[in-house]
């Protein structure tokens, strides 16, 4: 079977990936547009402590985070070594003890179906800073064994690679979708057509522009978002092994190997296209939460700044599976922030719609009419 995957952030490669490995005949094709949202992530892998009420949402969350060590094994059994992914813990700090108490509670509840959450520990403030030096003082935490961390941009290359040694195709290029009636035939880039038998879109942000050729008007949005990386100056940081900090506003820290710590995010929602731009604005924005938390950072070394988009649907729980109306035509988007913790499996489950497999998650929750405007089939 000849499977096009049009896109290839998180979910596309991590689509073609278990294409490719299953027999599949794969053919990704990206255009690598600046601010694909995985180019820019830096993830934490820890959905337990969120107070979200989505079921649904939860479900995917926490699939992907139980997915996670089987896939890293494969790929490292297939000599990839360097995914960005390190399950290092993670502090969730407060300095209210009643926030931290409650914490506790939530991650020993959620534990019960989720055994992958490993230890959990309350931290006071001495323990806390002696696990993860540069933050300030005040802070008490809930430590949560089973995180992880991960860096997108290594992870999808890593699929990608993989997805080629299994016998997959990587084309840069702008793909235009060819059909007749109700079926896509196959894509055109430039004058070559590539023809298939299924085609996944997997094209984040820009999604809508390229099925709204076909006459669908897929909803959805996006998110700008500004991270910052630096580097310590003192060498003698072992920071690849810090846990991920995870404090009550939506910033974050993470640190990964050589000194580099990752400062994150912006949320911007009123932005005017496509808008790459580094901006004083999100940079002021990161450094005043940023060195709220850890005051060190401000003598540490500015390494870069990375932007992407994160793709929304209208109620914010990502969609896949077929689209409605086609024969062969499947597609994924809407992970938001949560991409990197649910793009992995998603894309597991994607594949193997495509295959006619058996899901390991029940499709008709995440049903892509609804970023459509249509009513469920049910």
């Amino acid at each position: 079977m000849k499977v096009i995957v049009i896109g290839a952030g998180i979910l596309g490669a991590s689509t073609a990936y278990q294409l490719a490995k299953s027999g599949a005949e794969v053919l990704i094709i990206d255009r690598k547009d600046k601010g694909q949202a995985t180019d820019a992530a830096a993830g934490i892998i820890c959905p337990w402590l969120s107070q979200r009420r989505n079921k649904a949402w939860y479900e995917l969350v926490k699939g992907g985070a139980r997915y996670y060590p089987a896939l890293i094994a494969e790929l490292e059994a297939e000599g990839e070594t360097d995914t960005g992914y390190a399950r290092v813990g993670a502090l969730s700090i407060h300095t209210d003890l009643d926030k931290i108490e409650k914490m506790s509670e939530r991650a020993y509840a959620k534990r019960q179906d989720a055994p992958e959450i490993g230890s959990i520990a309350t931290l006071d403030e001495k323990a806390t800073r002696e696990r993860f030096p540069l933050l300030a003082e005040g802070y008490s935490s809930v430590h949560i064994g089973g995180a992880a961390r991960v860096d997108g941009r290594a992870l999808r290359d890593a699929l990608i690679r993989s997805a080629i040694r299994n016998g997959a195709e990587f084309i840069v290029g702008d793909a235009r979708m060819e059909f007749e009636t109700n079926r896509v035939t196959g894509v055109t880039i430039g004058s070559t057509f590539y023809p298939a038998d299924k085609i996944v879109v997997c094209a984040g942000a820009w999604a809508g522009a390229l099925l709204q050729p076909l006459g669908l008007n897929f909803q959805v949005s996006y998110q700008k978002a500004q991270i910052m990386h630096v580097e310590l100056r003192n060498k003698e940081n072992q920071t690849g092994s810090w846990p991920v900090i995870m404090p009550p506003t939506d910033q974050y820290l993470l640190a990964f190997d050589e000194q580099r710590i990752v400062i994150g995010a912006t949320h911007e929602n009123d932005i005017s296209g496509y808008d790459t731009r580094i901006t004083p604005g999100g940079m002021q924005e990161i450094l005043d939460k940023g060195l709220t938390l850890a005051p060190e950072l401000a003598n540490s070394t500015f390494l870069e700044m990375r932007v992407g988009f994160r793709p929304f649907t209208a109620d914010f729980l990502p969609v896949f599976g077929a689209v409605p109306g086609w024969d062969n035509l499947l597609t994924g988007n809407g992970l938001g922030a949560s991409g990197l913790t649910a793009g992995p499996f998603i894309g597991s489950q994607l594949a193997k719609l495509a295959l006619g497999m058996e899901l390991e998650i029940d499709p008709a929750l995440y049903e892509v009419r609804k970023a459509l405007g249509q009513p469920s089939a049910e």
